[in-house]
């Protein structure tokens, strides 16, 4: 039992890290193009419900496509209302699966293709070029999270292979409502047992075509495997953004919404169904199965998720209104989402306006990037202190201060279309160079914070002098922070830059003195290990150093 519970845990880890790795790497890669063509696919929500259903009929993965929304909105590729309308989508796109399974018995497993994938993406790893191995994270992300659905399949009980063990289950079809509840809950449970509404399908047909469950009984089932199905991208959503989480969310929503209206008119709509169907819904064979059952369940299984959907279409707005209530953004939510939004009017004084924006949300970057730097030395300076999630905290804050330096830039470039002045053109070029600056900074805070994560994994201690050294620098980075924090709102005075020019001379001396110091003393049998890092954190320190006389540099044009 511990060991098949670890081995759920492990599936489940793949499937996690495997969303997160393709999330992580969508970010970096899709530029402009991608997301516009996203956005052509997804124009309207008539169009993003036919975006869900040709993916999902591709793929035969209702689970998949909903977790890659998931992670499309994870890394801001669709808006969350877009991607409600893919949910829709998918849903009446895996009742091409059911017609599958019904019709021929044969159901296309898209894990099959899982490792390939890996296998595909695994050169670009170790190409020379930033964007083909982001190009390679994605695909081996694909396939993880593909091979992570099948390891979770694959590590329950294999009730698919064996559904005489649910035969019980004939016994609570006379109940009345109570068996359309019990059934309902039924088919919510196998669906996350075997994590695939399409497999928990499979059964549910395997069971009425036995003979075992009647039609009304199956096709509760079946509206409980809607509902089951939406813990697959809920356990997607776990630790994205506050939009990916309420995406989910609003599949839940949206599929138990569905349940609930059919419950009211389930007896009226079961006949409808069976007065639709071409074909003789009562069909026996000589084996005493019922050939056309699975026919039935087909048609109900479609039938209702085109109902829901045509109904829940115009009610879009309403849903994203009702999720974004249930889901409240938090603080840390706040600082891993990012968005500055361009003023666009037709009053002359915008430019202007939009100017004194830019400048606050570069204040702001300012003090988010201080605050990185603090955190750090904070943890360096404290080796008794847990590391726990501060590493991540930071890594978030990176990756804030990527989405801000996007953000702004583009801001900036909208900007630049206006009918500026001179000085406001000299502004935004001005500008776009801090942004870019700051990001840099950012960045090497970071690589610091992984230098003082190995110190403290390795148990690298070191050597006083070296320490004392450090604090030196320390001092001096610190008050060159500060100065261009200072002076972010307005430009340099022609003495301030003077007084930015004299801290980087002094950086240099000390960096240039730093090192010639931590030679000999490996010169004189010092730890390796120690005095190599120590080298690490000075170059990241000289790095900043020089970002930050490009920044004072830039503050002297702006006016």
């Amino acid at each position: 039992m511990i060991v098949l519970i670890f081995k759920l845990l492990g599936s489940l880890g793949v499937f996690l890290y495997g969303m997160r790795v393709m999330s992580d790497a969508l970010q970096r890669t899709a530029g402009e193009r991608l997301r516009r063509i996203l956005n052509y696919m997804t124009a309207n929500r008539y169009l993003a419900v036919l975006t869900g259903f040709i993916i999902t009929a591709l793929i035969q993965s209702s689970s998949a496509t909903t977790v890659m929304v998931v992670s499309f909105v994870n890394a801001s590729l669709l808006s969350l209302t877009q991607a409600i309308g893919v949910i829709m989508g998918a849903n009446i796109g895996t009742t091409v699966t059911t017609w599958i399974v019904s019709l021929i018995g044969f159901k296309f497993n898209i894990t099959a293709i899982a490792l390939p994938i890996i296998g595909v993406g695994l050169p670009f790893m170790f190409a020379k070029t930033v964007r083909r191995r982001d190009f390679g994270e994605i695909l081996i992300g694909f396939g993880l999270l593909f091979l992570g659905l099948m390891f979770l399949k694959d590590s329950v009980p294999n009730i698919k292979s064996n559904p005489e063990i649910l035969e019980f289950l004939r016994n609570y079809t006379d109940l009345g409502f109570l068996s359309f509840v019990i059934f309902v809950l039924v088919g919510s449970v196998l669906t996350v047992v075997v994590q695939s509404s399409s497999a928990a399908m499979a059964i549910t047909v395997t069971m009425a075509y036995m003979g075992w469950i009647n039609f009304e009984t199956s096709a509760a089932i079946v509206l409980g495997e809607n509902i089951g199905t939406t813990v697959t991208a809920y356990l997607a959503s776990l630790g994205t953004t506050v939009n990916a989480r309420r995406a989910a969310r609003a599949h839940f929503l949206f599929n138990t919404f569905g349940v609930i209206w059919m419950a009211i008119v389930f007896p009226y709509f079961i006949k409808l169904v069976l007065h639709v169907a071409p074909w003789d819904p009562y069909l026996v064979n000589d084996q005493g199965n019922m050939v056309n059952l699975p026919l039935n369940l087909a048609l109900f299984h479609t039938m209702f998720n085109v109902t829901n959907t045509l109904i829940c279409i115009p009610l879009i707005s309403y849903i994203t209104i009702a999720v974004t209530k249930l889901v409240k953004e938090t603080p840390q939510d706040a600082q891993k989402e990012y968005r500055l939004v361009y003023i666009s009017t037709s009053l002359q004084n915008t430019p202007e306006l939009n100017i004194i924006k830019a400048r606050e949300e570069i204040t702001h970057m300012a003090r988010v990037i201080d605050e990185m730097f603090e955190t750090f030395l904070h943890v360096f300076r404290n080796p008794d202190k847990k590391m726990g999630n501060i590493v991540s905290d930071i890594k978030e804050k990176e990756d804030y201060t990527d989405q801000m330096q996007e953000q702004i830039t583009q801001y900036l470039v909208q900007l630049s279309g206006e009918t500026l002045s001179d000085a406001n053109v000299k502004n935004i070029n001005a500008m776009m160079r801090i942004v870019n600056e700051l990001e840099n900074i950012g960045d090497s805070v970071y690589k610091l914070m992984l230098l003082t994560q190995r110190k403290y994994d390795n148990k690298i201690t070191l050597h006083p002098k070296a320490m004392n050294e450090f604090n030196d620098f320390v001092e001096l980075i610190q008050e060159f922070i500060e100065l261009y924090k200072q002076q972010m709102n307005e430009g340099l005075e022609p003495k301030v830059l003077d007084l930015a020019y004299r801290l980087e001379n002094k950086i240099n001396h000390l960096r240039d003195d730093l090192k010639q110091a931590a030679q000999e003393r490996l010169q004189h049998g010092a730890d390796v290990k120690s005095e190599l890092l120590y080298l690490d954190l000075l170059k990241h320190f000289e790095h900043i150093g020089d970002k930050s006389l490009n920044i004072a540099q830039a503050l002297r044009k702006v006016y």
